[in-house]
């Protein structure tokens, strides 16, 4: 979704010769949204809280709701792909003022019925109801694919196989924080399933990937 945050943005700021400057705002907030996304999918909470507090303030200054709603949905797409089921307040409170593709998005990662077309590609086949591993691996882009797993995940419709898709896209980035939860996930199955030496492979994963956590 921050790629869709930025698309215009990116062709002001491309600009160079006799063109006008982009306005600082625009710099400032992509920027901010980037910093942003390294620190939360690492687990640095505090250092994701105010990059993602700057982002908004620079996006606010324009008045656009539409923008800070974008923002506010990179936030709750990167909670899905970690598996923090939380209420995405932050755009809730700019919904009426959101343009109908927000508004779809916001619903998908919801796992709530959502409007396929209006959705970014590579969501839509989950939003039609393919929610299988194949599909997912389908998705190129590793955020989009981890963002896609999650939503199948919260509608109850996760397959083991999702599980070790998401938990692998999520280690091959390095992205610790979505890799602890899909391995809690993994593990939760194991254990329910009573697959002692499985479930014993996964808590020295996570506790390997959690000892190097700052």
């Amino acid at each position: 979704m921050k790629r869709v945050v930025f698309m215009a943005m990116a062709v002001l700021l491309a600009g160079c010769g006799n063109k006008p400057l982009a306005p600082d705002w625009q710099a400032n907030a992509h920027g901010a949204l980037e910093r942003y996304e390294k620190a939360y999918l690492s687990g640095a909470a505090r250092a994701a809280d105010a990059e993602f507090a700057l982002a908004r303030r620079e996006l606010a200054a324009t008045g656009e709701a539409g923008l800070v709603a974008r923002a506010e949905l990179t936030r709750c797409a990167l909670q899905v792909a970690s598996l923090a089921f939380e209420p995405c307040a932050g755009f809730e409170a700019l919904r009426q003022d959101s343009p109908a593709p927000e508004r779809a998005y916001a619903d998908y990662l919801l796992a709530q019925p959502a409007a396929a077309d209006l959705l970014p590609a590579q969501h839509r086949a989950v939003a039609n109801g393919r929610g299988d591993a194949a599909a997912l691996n389908a998705i190129a882009d590793p955020m989009a694919r981890l963002v896609a797993a999650g939503v199948v995940f919260r509608a109850n419709r996760a397959s083991p196989e999702v599980l070790q898709l998401a938990a692998d896209t999520a280690s091959s980035q390095g992205w610790r924080r979505p890799l602890l939860a899909w391995l809690g996930a993994q593990l939760r199955l194991a254990e329910q399933r009573g697959a002692a030496e499985e479930a014993a492979r996964l808590r020295r994963r996570i506790a390997l990937a959690s000892a190097e956590a700052s």
